[in-house]
C-alpha cells in the first residue's frame, strides 16, 4: 500500500512528500488496523492573511474494510499541520480498535441505565437498592458526586475556557477535531450550546436556557442527541 499525497490549489514539494512517508509509518498503522486499503494525504493553503496562524491544512483519509477515518488539522506551516493530523488519526484508530476488542469480548458491557441507577435514585431522594441492603458501605467523593462502595460509576470532570463563537464556527471546530459533538457558547444568544452530527451531512444544535420557574432540575437538561 502506498501513501498518495496531493495538493489542492497548491504545489506539494518533494521534501514534504518524503516527510509524509516518514511521519505516517505504515507498519505502525497496519499493526493497529491490518485491513487498511489506502491512505491519502491532501494539502491545501488558505491565502487569507487573517488566518496566517492556520493557513496550511492537512487532511488524512484512511480507507479500510470498516468505516472511513478522516483526520485533519491546520497550522502555520504544513509540517505542524501534518503532525497534528497524524496524532488525531492514530487516536481515532486506537479508539476504533478498542471498540472492536470490546465487541469481540465475552462480557456484556453494563448499560448506562444500570450503571447510573444508584445516582438517579439519590437525585430523586430515594434510597438506592444497595443502600437499603447495606447501610455500612463506605461513601467516597468522586468529582462533585458522592459514590457509595465500589460501584461502576466513574466521573471525570473538565473545565474549559470558551470564547463565544457562531454556529458555523462551532461546526468547523467540530470537524477540525473529528468529534461527533462540540460544546460552545453561542455568540448570538450567549447560551451554552452543543452542535452534533446526526445523519450523513446533517447536524443538530441544542441550546441551554435557564428556566426561572424551575428552582432546581433534578434530572438536568439531558436528552438524546440523535433526536
Amino acid at each position: 500500500m502506498d501513501i498518495v499525497v496531493k495538493g489542492r490549489k497548491t504545489e506539494v514539494p518533494e521534501r514534504f512528500r518524503k516527510h509524509v512517508t516518514e511521519k505516517l509509518k505504515l507498519d505502525k498503522i497496519q499493526k493497529i488496523d491490518a485491513k487498511v486499503i489506502s491512505l491519502d494525504v491532501e494539502v491545501s493553503k488558505e491565502h487569507n492573511p487573517r488566518q496566517a496562524d492556520r493557513c496550511d491544512r492537512v487532511e488524512i483519509t484512511l480507507r479500510s474494510r470498516g468505516p472511513v477515518i478522516r483526520a485533519e488539522a491546520a497550522a502555520a506551516d504544513p509540517y505542524a499541520a501534518l503532525d497534528a493530523a497524524t496524532a488525531r488519526l492514530e487516536a481515532q484508530l486506537r479508539k476504533r480498535a478498542d471498540k472492536s476488542r470490546v465487541h469481540r469480548g465475552g462480557r456484556t458491557p453494563t448499560s448506562v441505565a444500570a450503571a447510573t441507577a444508584p445516582l438517579a435514585a439519590r437525585l430523586n431522594g430515594e434510597p438506592a437498592a444497595e443502600e437499603a441492603l447495606d447501610e455500612g458501605v463506605p461513601t467516597k467523593k468522586i468529582g462533585s458526586l458522592e459514590v457509595q462502595g465500589e460501584g461502576p460509576l466513574v466521573v471525570r470532570e473538565k473545565t474549559h475556557a470558551a470564547a463565544a463563537m457562531t454556529l458555523d464556527q462551532a461546526l468547523y471546530e467540530m470537524e477540525l477535531v473529528g468529534h461527533d459533538f462540540y460544546l460552545f457558547v453561542d455568540s448570538d444568544t450567549k447560551q451554552p450550546s452543543v452542535v452534533y452530527r446526526r445523519h450523513a451531512y446533517d447536524y443538530g444544535v441544542i441550546h441551554l436556557e435557564a428556566d426561572p420557574m424551575v428552582a432546581e432540575a433534578p434530572h438536568g437538561a439531558g436528552g438524546a442527541l440523535g433526536g
